[in-house]
């Protein structure tokens, strides 16, 4: 696997250009991920501005296959997002700050795999679907008669029970909920 070490302390002042690959092993590597497939590049610019002050931009463009949340098929996610952050060294580490990092003064190189792996993953939105008509429509299909047993199977177990069996009263907190129920 290659190194992600950036080797601070030797880095001369000014602007240094490294350049990543990373595939699906790089994501996996660390703990497992939803990400089945990669492509994606980086580039890291690191501008050393003195001995304790480091500017790092890092851009990433590229593409990911993660599993569509509503086919569980593979999808393509495309990747194009940077990241900027100051490196400060001082007596010990501290990530509290989102856009700068002080790192303890005895450490010769920073670690990016889990900074390039992080500002990836969180370019993956909450809900990652097919656009409408591309899922698999044979697991669409067998999902929508288990969904329909689902229904069936709480429908005899409830019996004829209906919200007035609950006896919920003449509040009316209750009349509204209903409301927003029913317009739905």
């Amino acid at each position: 696997m290659a190194s992600y070490k950036l080797p601070l302390k030797s880095l001369s002042l000014g602007v240094q250009e490294f350049n990543y690959h990373l595939d699906a092993d790089f994501f996996n590597d660390i703990e497992p991920t939803d990400v089945h497939a990669s492509s994606v590049d980086a580039v890291v610019k690191v501008d050393r501005k003195s001995d304790e002050i480091f500017q790092l931009d890092m851009v990433l463009k590229g593409e990911i296959t993660i599993p569509c949340d509503r086919c569980l098929d593979d999808m393509q996610l495309p990747v194009d997002t940077s990241y900027h952050l100051s490196v400060k060294i001082g007596d010990e580490y501290d990530d509290s700050r989102d856009e700068v990092l002080t790192i303890p003064g005895h450490w010769r190189e920073l670690d990016l795999a889990p900074l390039l792996r992080d500002t990836v993953l969180l370019t993956i939105p909450i809900k990652h679907v097919h656009p409408e008509g591309e899922c698999n429509a044979a697991m669409i299909e067998r999902l929508s008669q288990h969904a329909t047993a689902i229904d069936d199977d709480e429908a005899m177990r409830s019996g004829s029970e209906s919200e007035d069996t609950f006896n919920l009263g003449d509040d009316p907190r209750w009349d509204a909920l209903r409301k927003l129920k029913d317009n739905n």
